[in-house]
């Protein structure tokens, strides 16, 4: 998410906003047991090269920092957020789970598992953060200006500065990462990586796999 907990509070939204929602909304779970049953299959097809998995890591680790940074600054519908990784790009925790998917396509070298998730993320994330940012829009006034400022995934070098924040700074609160429950990311991050590492060989033990 990005500054805004949910769309659901957000004015009426343009119809093919709307639409896309509820499309997003009812091929959100079968897509994702789509792609992870593609994931298995490509493990199962080949076994992962253990350089491969010690490279996806360079895009893995940054997308856990930038998640849990994020987690930490963010107070969804408190204020605009525009420190920190917010100072950068409007969207950092979505950046963060995309360079965390793409780290896991790297790992398995698989271009089938990063079409997937190419194709999941646009689904997905496209009319979620349109949603969220007429929610902001219309929330706070000050939204416009940091829109002009800031990009809206691609992050900028330099970090955005408002007039009392010159830095562009933001303090992290381990409370926010904690309440925002952030940690399930590296359960799930370290939960990838044994079944990258322990799964093939437990069922090579049961069963006759490829190499």
């Amino acid at each position: 998410m990005t500054n805004s907990a949910a769309s659901q509070s957000a004015p009426s939204l343009p119809d093919w906003i709307a639409r896309w929602q509820q499309i997003a909304r009812r091929i959100r779970v079968p897509l994702g047991f789509l792609t992870a049953a593609l994931y298995l299959f490509e493990l199962l097809r080949h076994a992962p090269h253990p350089a491969a998995i010690a490279w996806s890591m360079a895009l893995v680790l940054p997308g856990l920092w930038l998640r849990a940074y994020a987690s930490g600054t963010v107070k969804k519908n408190q204020e605009l957020t525009v420190t920190g990784p917010y100072a950068h790009t409007r969207n950092p925790l979505y950046l963060g789970s995309m360079l965390i998917a793409a780290g896991f396509a790297v790992a398995l070298l698989s271009w089938p598992v990063a079409l997937a998730l190419a194709v999941g993320f646009a689904a997905i994330y496209v009319p979620v953060i349109a949603s969220e940012e007429r929610f902001l829009r219309a929330t706070f006034p000050t939204f416009d200006a940091y829109c002009q400022q800031v990009p809206r995934l691609i992050p900028r070098l330099t970090p955005y500065r408002t007039p009392g924040n010159q830095s562009g700074t933001g303090r992290f609160s381990f409370t926010l990462y904690l309440q925002h429950r952030e940690y399930n990311a590296w359960i799930g991050v370290l939960l990838i990586y044994l079944s990258l590492l322990l799964l093939r060989p437990l069922l090579a033990a049961v069963v006759n796999l490829p190499r």
